[in-house]
């Protein structure tokens, strides 16, 4: 089997695949400060009373924004399965053209989302991914990633705003009933929601406008299903898009 790692800010997901087919996923917190061994029992806790047992992963593919966790999930994969994972970076065999002044500030994620989403939608496509940050990555006809926009994710706004005023409470991140809130956390709920909407919607029209031509849009991340039923540009939602592209990634390279 295949394990696949996709380590985000806040969240790291991990798939099992046999063949190509995702046969079990969990979604972690992201922990930087948990050593090798913590995360190798922590891994093998989860397997075992899913019905799998480390001694089936062949295989493991790494996709990691967090600098201080790679090189720990890699050893954990040598210490805990024997295996030398594959770490999505320079060097790696992505099949795709990043047409991006700096192809090495390109987070590893998003190179993997637009593989998913050209494989599974065809291209021209964008992919919006509602994780720590909101990223919208244009992919062209030919799979080509174009460049994209990042803006900060409702969780960080949300965060912020509480912080940064005194008397406004941490909400919950959801739609309310009306736009017109009747009490202080309906207003606050209110602004975030309908606000995020207006800023996706804003910018995928605009990079529609910038394409030329008509993308499939797919939204990915732990929000994305909650805003996308919202957009009037989201045509889907893939919550395992990530651990897809990694597949198809390890396909390619192993």
């Amino acid at each position: 089997m295949l394990l696949a790692i996709d380590v985000g800010n806040t969240n790291t997901v991990i798939g099992l695949f046999r063949g190509s087919d995702l046969v079990h996923s969990w979604r972690l917190t992201t922990a930087p400060q948990q050593t090798v061994d913590e995360y190798g029992i922590l891994f093998r806790n989860l397997f075992e009373p899913a019905g799998f047992q480390a001694s089936e992963v062949s295989r493991a593919i790494i996709s990691c924004v967090v600098p201080p966790l790679q090189e720990t999930l890699r050893t954990m994969c040598a210490s805990y399965f024997d295996i030398t994972a594959l770490v999505v970076g320079p060097g790696i065999k992505t099949g795709i053209a990043l047409q991006v002044d700096h192809p090495q500030e390109v987070g590893a994620d998003r190179i993997v989302n637009a593989i998913a989403a050209f494989k599974l939608y065809g291209g021209p496509a964008i992919v919006v991914d509602f994780g720590t940050a909101t990223t919208f990555d244009p992919i062209g006809e030919n799979g080509a990633f174009l460049g994209g926009a990042i803006a900060p994710g409702v969780n960080i706004s949300a965060e912020a705003l509480y912080k940064a005023a005194a008397k406004l409470p941490r909400v919950e991140i959801q739609k309310p009933k009306r736009v017109i809130g009747k009490n202080t956390v309906e207003n606050i709920q209110s602004g975030l929601f309908f606000g995020y909407v207006g800023l996706v919607d804003g910018i995928l029209s605009a990079m529609k406008q910038e394409m030329g031509k008509e993308p499939a849009v797919v939204a990915t991340g732990g929000l994305g299903e909650t805003f996308c039923r919202n957009s009037n540009h989201i045509q889907h939602y893939n919550a395992n898009l990530t651990l897809v592209g990694l597949q198809l990634l390890a396909e390619k390279n192993f």
